[in-house]
């Protein structure tokens, strides 16, 4: 709340005050190089993706247009964060769902100010929480990351996005979501999150890596980085594969020994098998690491049938994989299971974009096709 100074010596007083601030403002950008334009970025961004976030919960689209330029490519950004924000909701309304919780943190990698315009890098981690309608349940987290590059321009006073770029994990349709029997699949029963013991593949460590080095996404350790050990295929056509070759394969993670094809080399990175959807998800049949439970539909394979009659999807346990098969019979995306919400729902990791303790099937439409693998204890 402003007040108004109504003697001079409070005005002196406020004028001494700013000049002081201004001063030690000046200072500290010019120990740390940095430009009074570039010390407005952060809290410019911050305000930005706060807002961004809210909005999952309240869909005030109105408020977030004026973070945006009335330009075309502006209005394309903002579009895309509206369709974003239905897809959530729409996918909330499906699975008898209400989002309670969205809060992101971001963190600066590189930016570049010219006059009135900047261009930034940065990387944003979400936290998304939702509690299930008429269950007495408590309420559910889970985390994505993404990495963004935008252009800002400063208007009015205020910097404004011009135009934006990331790997969006809910960059679908709204209008083509699965339907589930009351709003969810019934069939998913509420199981212990902890992995089996086993004896080849060691499961609980293997969800420990996923956890681990789930990257961008909230929630996941490391400080939010990939491990150092491998090579990041987020710039050659994803990182999901080689993730999820790391989570089996990995001393740390399940401990998996290499096998054919199926390798990582220090210098030179994976091999196709390691690193490529197709290629892994036929060496996981092939080597017999790996059964394929079923595939099909979001609807086939969450309702119960004569060989799973509690469905397909109920008998993941933790340190599981999931394919994603968007054309054709090709295999796009890989993630791990990594437990289960408080009702029984399957959690997946992955990378490209981020994910921490997600719903397996959020960021995905009605013409997606899961492929459940079984690892082989």
């Amino acid at each position: 709340m402003r007040r108004s100074i109504c003697t001079q010596y409070r005005s002196k007083l406020i004028a001494v005050i700013v000049a002081i601030t201004l001063l030690s403002l000046s200072a500290r950008a010019a120990a740390d190089g940095l430009t009074d334009a570039e010390h407005e970025i952060q809290p410019a961004l911050e305000d930005l993706y706060k807002a961004r976030a809210e909005a999952f919960v309240n869909q005030d689209i109105q408020k977030l247009k004026d973070y945006y330029l009335d330009e075309k490519i502006s209005r394309i950004a903002l579009e895309h964060e509206h369709n974003q924000i239905q897809y959530l909701n729409k996918w909330s309304d499906k699975r008898a769902i209400q989002l309670t919780h969205s809060q992101c943190a971001i963190r600066i990698i590189r930016q570049r100010i010219t006059g009135d315009r900047a261009v930034v890098s940065l990387v944003q981690s979400h936290r998304i929480g939702y509690m299930y309608e008429n269950r007495f349940l408590p309420e559910q987290f889970f985390g994505v990351g993404t990495r963004h590059f935008i252009t800002l321009k400063k208007k009015d006073g205020r910097w404004k996005v011009s135009r934006e770029w990331y790997l969006d994990p809910l960059d679908e349709n709204p209008k083509k979501i699965s339907d589930g029997p009351d709003g969810l699949a019934p069939s998913v029963k509420a199981k212990s999150s902890e992995p089996p013991k086993s004896q080849k593949y060691n499961r609980k460590r293997a969800v420990e890596y996923a956890n681990k080095y789930a990257g961008a996404a909230w929630g996941a350790g490391n400080r939010h980085r990939y491990n150092p050990k491998y090579l990041d295929y987020t710039s050659k056509g994803g990182d999901c594969t080689n993730f999820a070759s790391q989570i089996i394969g990995d001393s740390e993670g399940g401990g998996l020994p290499a096998r054919g094809n199926w390798r990582y080399f220090d210098r030179s990175g994976g091999t196709q098998t390691w690193v490529q959807t197709d290629s892994f998800s036929r060496f996981l049949i092939g080597s017999g690491y790996g059964k394929l439970l079923a595939k099909g539909t979001y609807e086939q394979i969450t309702r119960p049938s004569d060989q799973y009659p509690d469905s397909a999807i109920s008998s993941l346990e933790p340190g599981d994989l999931i394919g994603y098969i968007l054309h054709n019979n090709d295999t796009d995306h890989f993630s791990v299971v990594v437990g289960f919400d408080d009702y029984g729902y399957p959690l997946v990791n992955s990378h490209t974009a981020d994910r921490y303790r997600v719903p397996f099937d959020l960021g995905w439409d009605s013409e997606t096709r899961y492929q459940l693998f079984h690892i082989r204890d």
